[in-house]
């Protein structure tokens, strides 16, 4: 059942980032907070992808690794990543060593790169997906559903329903912080001031 709960430093937060101390900050700093950073979207989309049949906090934990590899997740790095780059992916242990994974993170750079050609940048092109009236709709939603079927369209790869309304959670296109959890005010205030970017 989604609630929220007191930690111990007396701070209310959704139930969710209770369980290991990484998820704290994240929580608080990171989740629900809208950004139009291309880079940031393009890394959170693919980590998302990763995280399909695994566990966020596995992902999380593994992050800093996960940058490291993939150059920042600097979109036209990526993209240019060739059978040299894939191999060693693969032997990496700090990231999750799923070949499909990798060659679709690659696949997604280049599918991007054509995506940002088209409409000025990701952020713009994602952001047009934002729900008129944000509500807590449980893994997707119907808008969700529209940007996994359009990016599918495109090419991209690993970007299923669940996996991009976990993305747009995340980066703040709807605010699912529960009733009661402290940082749902502070985020609310963030998205009214967020300049929604448009495609050119």
């Amino acid at each position: 059942m989604d609630s929220v709960v007191v930690g111990e430093d007396g701070v209310a937060r959704c139930r969710w980032a209770t369980g290991d101390p990484l998820y704290l900050p994240y929580h608080d700093e990171e989740w629900g907070r809208p950004t139009a950073d291309d880079t940031r979207l393009f890394e959170k989309i693919v980590l998302e992808g990763f995280q399909a049949g695994l566990s966020w906090l596995t992902i999380l934990r593994k992050r800093e690794n996960f940058r490291r590899a993939f150059a920042g997740f600097d979109v036209e790095t990526v993209a240019r990543f060739g059978s040299q780059d894939l191999e060693r992916l693969m032997a990496d242990a700090g990231i999750v060593r799923n070949r499909a994974k990798i060659e679709a993170t690659i696949n997604n750079a280049q599918r991007c790169l054509e995506l940002q050609d088209e409409t000025g940048s990701l952020a713009a092109h994602v952001w047009s997906f934002e729900p008129d009236r944000p509500t807590r709709e449980g893994t997707t939603s119907p808008e969700a559903i529209a940007l996994s079927k359009d990016l599918r369209r495109r090419g991209w790869a690993f970007v299923g329903p669940t996996t991009t309304y976990s993305f747009m959670q995340a980066m703040g296109l709807v605010d699912d912080h529960l009733t009661g959890c402290a940082t749902r005010d502070e985020v609310e205030r963030e998205r009214a001031r967020f300049s929604r970017p448009v495609s050119r």
